[in-house]
């Protein structure tokens, strides 16, 4: 939990000072919604590998060698190569440790626990992500990065001129003191798994295993609903910065403050749905998805500060609250059914082929000209319509294939053995 809290401590403030190291360098404000897309590539390109990894070895090392990465390319940063390029080596990092910072689950503990372990990670995590967006925010501010300029180190020259360059300095500590933290992360015991030297037989296992999640009746509701929410959810980082700039006037230290509020009500949701919420009981949440998305749109009738800040944690609570359950049903299914690490792969292949396509659809808006208004409007609708969908898709399954839809959920609740594949 400890590295888990520091490694996205470190990812989420490293993106606000990626933002301001492309505002530092006059790129476009469409540009910067594509850090993320640069980022988010590996996850989808290199998903038959990293599950097969972090199957192969013991998890804590893999997440030490993940944030090894992630600390090459905060240097890369520094040493003024191009700043998507860059991003995405970490990306290549964050890509190796997700399945095995979730996959451990799964190994250490009993599924009647995940969803109380869901809650405790992704609570921490988004306490993270609060923490480090205001992180990013404060070691950007002028006053916070004019006494790190003048923290020279005697004999040493570095490239570090610019606060967001000071600020990719101090987060490359935090990487370390992450990946530090790694090597003490016990072995649970579970039988490694091994790699085929041929790649493309890792790429069919890959598809045998998205096959086996897409065509379980829970699998697929738990894997729509998450895919969904995290290219959603990946948006509305940049919505919010830009909506901060135009409504409220902010600029972009106190606009990624504003994005940490969200990150407090995703952690205050995710606690709520680790007390009341069991596993068996994951696929009642959805139709908070859909409020979310009315809610979101609200954001366009908000000007006033503190508003926005109790709409800001009231989004963030409904999100925190659906997305933790869905998370443990999927870790859930895809333990049973291809294995930990294989399955947080899958998940992060259909999260992050939505967070492609949607952060290139928000970049695409913006870059023909229609404003931050109208993107809004579009983002509620959209995360709304989907939501019901998946739930239209559900009642369909209890109704159609009733008696497996039963024998899956008495797994969930342990009255039964698993179903046979």
């Amino acid at each position: 939990m400890a590295a888990q809290f520091l490694s996205s401590l470190a990812d989420n403030a490293l993106l606000v000072a990626a933002i301001a190291l492309l505002v530092q360098q006059d790129a476009p404000s469409w540009l910067t919604p594509y850090l993320k897309f640069f980022f988010v590539v590996s996850y989808v390109v290199l998903a038959p590998y990293v599950g097969a990894f972090a199957d192969r070895y013991p998890k804590g090392h893999v997440m030490f060698i993940a944030n090894t990465i992630k600390v090459v390319g905060c240097m890369l940063m520094l040493w003024d190569t191009d700043p998507l390029l860059a991003y995405a080596i970490v990306g290549l990092g964050a890509a190796a440790y997700s399945p095995a910072k979730y996959g451990i689950l799964t190994e250490y503990l009993p599924h009647r626990q995940l969803v109380v372990a869901n809650g405790w990670i992704e609570g921490l995590t988004v306490v993270s992500i609060l923490l480090g967006t205001v992180l990013g925010g404060i070691l950007i501010h002028v006053r916070v990065s004019g006494v790190l300029l003048h923290l020279d180190m005697p004999l040493i020259e570095t490239p570090i001129d610019t606060p967001a360059e000071a600020a990719i300095a101090v987060i490359v500590i935090v990487y370390t003191l992450a990946a530090l933290f790694n090597l003490k992360v016990p072995r649970t015991g579970v039988t490694l798994k091994p790699i085929s030297v041929h790649p493309l037989v890792t790429i069919r296992d890959f598809a045998r295993c998205i096959g086996h999640l897409w065509r379980d009746r829970l699998g697929q509701i738990s894997l729509a609903v998450t895919t969904l929410f995290w290219g959603a959810g990946a948006t509305l980082q940049f919505i919010v910065i830009e909506w901060a700039r135009t409504a409220l006037g902010f600029d972009l230290s106190k606009a990624a403050i504003l994005q940490g509020v969200t990150a407090f009500g995703i952690a205050i949701g995710a606690v709520l749905a680790s007390l009341w919420v069991s596993l068996d009981r994951a696929v009642r949440v959805i139709p908070l998805g859909a409020a979310m998305g009315l809610v979101v749109i609200s954001m366009n009738y908000v000007h006033d500060v503190w508003l926005a800040i109790v709409l800001m944690v009231l989004i963030g609570a409904l999100a925190g609250f659906f997305v933790v359950p869905m998370n443990a049903l999927l870790q859930h299914r895809g333990h049973h059914l291809v294995g930990a690490g294989r399955s947080i792969a899958v998940q992060n292949f259909n999260e992050n082929s939505s967070i492609l396509v949607m952060i290139a659809l928000y970049s695409l808006l913006l870059n023909v000209g229609h404003s931050i208004y109208f993107v809004i409007l579009v983002y509620g609708l959209f995360v709304s319509t989907t939501m019901l969908l998946v739930q239209w898709w559900y009642l369909h399954n209890r109704r159609v294939h009733a008696a497996e839809m039963e024998q899956m959920l008495a797994f969930a609740r342990a009255e039964v053995p698993p179903p046979p594949l």
